[in-house]
């Protein structure tokens, strides 16, 4: 997996080059991604880790105790605007993660040889829908060309985080979210 020189799904630089460095922290950033801003949700990761005090690691996340975790995502500024159930959600992607890909993310997507199996695997974790599963499909895609034989199948046909090349179409990524809305009638 080529790492990308940048992403912009923050204002942060730190953050963003938390996200693009750290595979369990861009999938943590996904999992929070929705009911809240992209930027406070692909932010959050890095802020995890610093409460943690330690790096990212799914077995880690799994077996911390549920209450334990809830209280770092509950800390002031809360991780999301859910604190509570959002807590219990990364859990159990990182205990899915710990258990069946041995706590290494890149193994999610590692010998899929077609975007139907990868689409399977990505399904498979925890809060996942088609919706989730075809943004993170094409975030590996396009930014970190991970790129199974017929992934464009399954790229987003509406506007997400996946077009945001520069900190310009993150600004306009709501603006083009809710005129495609508007277009769908």
């Amino acid at each position: 997996m080529k790492q990308p020189e940048q992403l912009y799904l923050t204002n942060e630089p730190e953050a963003n080059a938390f996200i693009a460095a750290d595979q369990l922290g861009l999938l943590i950033g996904l999992v929070l991604h929705q009911q809240i801003p992209t930027e406070k949700a692909f932010s959050s990761p890095l802020v995890l880790r610093d409460r943690l005090g330690r790096d990212l690691d799914a077995a880690d996340i799994a077996a911390m105790e549920s209450e334990a975790l809830e209280a770092v995502f509950k800390e002031k500024p809360a991780l999301h605007r859910f604190p509570g159930s959002m807590a219990k959600r990364v859990q159990a992607v990182c205990e899915h993660i710990a258990e069946e890909y041995d706590g290494s993310v890149g193994k999610v997507w590692a010998g899929t040889i077609s975007a139907d199996a990868m689409m399977e695997r990505l399904l498979a974790i925890p809060g996942f829908g088609e919706y989730k599963a075809r943004i993170y499909l094409g975030l590996l895609a396009r930014r970190f060309s991970v790129r199974p034989a017929g992934w464009e199948e399954y790229l987003p046909t509406w506007p997400s985080i996946v077009d945001i090349e520069s900190a310009d179409d993150l600004a306009q990524l709501k603006v083009r979210k809710k005129a495609w809305k508007e277009s769908q009638g």
